[in-house]
């Protein structure tokens, strides 16, 4: 009796892993053997089965995926990608309002990578955490919205716009006039600045915190019952950074670009 593609793929980890590592490109059994840590007599049973399904070819001594098993491959990866990004966090995930990401976004949240969340301990509820600020120092492009006022925004966006950074802030019209009223001098500083933009919504961001930049991707999102619990999550992934700007922008459509006080 034959066993099904779902079976063959799903039901041994060596295979799975045989055709990730030959999505990247043909390997030789000795290249096979290195990359995933295996022996050459435990791993061609699996090769022949994989043959048997016409997953994968063999060309003299180098295996490569068929045109079938490089579509189910490409196919498994989101799946992959995005259980990944689930089961590194699952308590996280699963108690967030996820409701105010774009659903063909949400379902594309493999894309986050390697992410971690950052929750910090109690003598340090209020700082803003050192990946982030570090990382921000080093950015050379910054796309960041922010849904609520943090005391230490105004002077770390402020010292962002003496930088060479470009800087695009969309801000909420509460955000806005706390920043008049508590940072004027801060709120100058950005306003004056060539190459920042700081944009206020005319709708409310349902998300405290998106930061975006060509480094790295930060994400806060309110709990399930609407609260903000200090969590947030990092990427550095390239397909995070893209995922990131295009939450961003989704989020920046409504916004009016702001040039005095």
């Amino acid at each position: 009796m034959s066993s099904s593609l779902c079976d063959t793929i799903w039901l041994s980890e060596k295979r799975k892993n045989l055709l990730l590592l030959l999505m990247e490109g043909p390997r030789d059994i000795e290249q096979i053997k290195t990359s995933l840590n295996v022996t050459a007599k435990a791993m061609m049973p699996q090769i022949k089965i994989l043959k048997k399904q016409e997953l994968i070819l063999q060309k003299g001594d180098v295996y490569e995926l068929s045109e079938i098993g490089k579509l189910v491959v490409g196919n498994m990866l989101p799946l992959l990608n995005t259980l990944e990004v689930i089961e590194e966090n699952k308590e996280y995930w699963a108690s967030r309002d996820t409701s105010v990401i774009p659903r063909d976004m949400f379902m594309r949240l493999g894309e986050l990578g390697e992410c971690m969340v950052m929750e910090p301990d109690l003598n340090h509820l209020f700082d803003l955490p050192r990946e982030f600020t570090e990382n921000l120092a080093k950015s050379g492009c910054i796309l960041s919205s922010l849904s609520y006022y943090h005391p230490l925004y105004p002077s770390l966006y402020s010292k962002l716009a003496k930088s060479e950074a470009e800087v695009e802030l969309v801000i909420t019209e509460s955000v806005f006039e706390r920043l008049k009223d508590d940072s004027p001098e801060e709120l100058r500083s950005l306003l004056n600045s060539e190459k920042t933009v700081v944009g206020v919504c005319a709708e409310g961001l349902n998300i405290p915190t998106i930061a975006v930049t060509d480094r790295f991707m930060y994400l806060c999102l309110f709990d399930r019952q609407g609260k903000y619990d200090h969590r947030k999550v990092m990427s550095f992934d390239a397909s995070a950074l893209h995922w990131g700007k295009e939450l961003f922008m989704h989020y920046r459509k409504s916004f009016r670009e702001v040039k005095d006080f």
